[in-house]
């Protein structure tokens, strides 16, 4: 008989996902949960903050992806936004509303999600909350240290920067693409690595965390690609009050525009690499500014900051206003 979260109290759920989380051991965690709140250590006196919000059938489908894609997903997109403030992510807090037929092995592999993708960094899940609720919610709020430096903010590129990218860019929005077409199959994705790949990264995102971190001293401005390249670059280009020329995107994007070829041509329409490219989303690179002979390994450029000039568009591709705008949560 499969267990589901209506057959237990809170309690024994809690008790559930205790088992898989462990015994909080970070550093930086001073009391785990157990208590009304949680403490955690902030060195220098201050912390970055973050929350992430994601809804059932808005941002993830339970026949696309596993509990654990769920939970590695989620946490993996706060890390990303602790690291584009320069800052090494710390804890974890997760929000959960649960359905009352949702499977009790579901909820216990989503917490494994996110022990997984919070390994590297030594993160603790410190607490959060359990409700029940009409359809999935998962809520996850983020700390980051760090570590006694200025944060790394949007508003701070100047012109003659290089704009510079660390991490995937399309292979997300490549992956939904492929789940999305109805086509498929164990075969495809034993015959089609790049299919594979693809919907892989969808699932379980690798954010560029490490590059972030290491980007702080140089960086003058700084987020992750979350909206897609484009709407990133303009929120860069808002913040700082200037304009953003973005190269080519095949070109100074090389390696993943020959990635996404394979996957286009799998779906039969090329056109779907630029797009991918310019306009995906949740790949969570580092997108960041630097001083012209200042950008660290591992990224590689993109664009060029400039003076805004008049009513010139925000940004830019190869002197041209795009087409791509990436995502809204508002507007599609």
């Amino acid at each position: 008989m499969t267990e589901r979260v209506q057959d237990l109290d809170e309690a024994e759920l809690l008790t559930r996902i205790f088992a898989v989380l462990g015994s909080a051991s970070a550093a930086s965690t001073l009391l785990g949960p157990g208590d009304d709140s949680a403490i955690v250590a902030a060195a220098d006196g201050r912390f970055t903050i973050s929350t992430d919000l994601l809804v059932e059938g808005h941002h993830f489908r339970r026949d696309w992806s596993s509990g654990y894609d769920i939970g590695w997903r989620a946490a993996m997109q706060n890390m990303a936004d602790a690291a584009a403030m320069g800052a090494r992510p710390t804890a974890l807090t997760v929000g959960l509303v649960l359905p009352a037929d949702t499977e009790v092995a579901f909820v216990q592999e989503l917490a494994r999600g996110f022990v997984d993708a919070g390994g590297p960094w030594a993160l603790d899940v410190v607490g959060g909350d359990l409700v029940a609720g009409p359809c999935l919610m998962v809520a996850v709020t983020v700390t980051g240290d760090l570590g006694a430096a200025p944060a790394v903010l949007r508003s701070g590129a100047r012109p003659g920067d290089v704009l510079a990218l660390a991490g995937r860019c399309g292979w997300s929005a490549a992956g939904l693409a492929v789940l999305g077409s109805g086509r498929l199959d164990e075969t495809v994705t034993r015959t089609h690595p790049q299919v594979r790949a693809v919907i892989e990264a969808f699932r379980r995102p690798v954010a560029a965390i490490a590059e972030g971190v290491a980007a702080r001293p140089h960086a003058h401005a700084m987020m992750d690609v979350s909206d897609g390249l484009v709407r990133d670059a303009a929120r860069i280009a808002a913040a700082s009050g200037v304009s953003i020329e973005l190269r080519e995107p095949e070109i100074a994007l090389a390696r993943d525009a020959e990635l996404l070829g394979a996957v286009a041509e799998f779906l039969g329409d090329p056109g779907l690499v630029r797009a991918w490219l310019l306009g995906g989303g949740e790949d969570h690179a580092m997108l960041a500014a630097f001083p012209a002979d200042a950008v660290p390994a591992g990224f590689a450029p993109v664009g060029a900051v400039k003076a805004r000039a008049g009513q010139a568009p925000a940004v830019t591709v190869a002197g041209a206003e795009p087409h791509v705008r990436g995502w809204d949560h508002f507007r599609r």
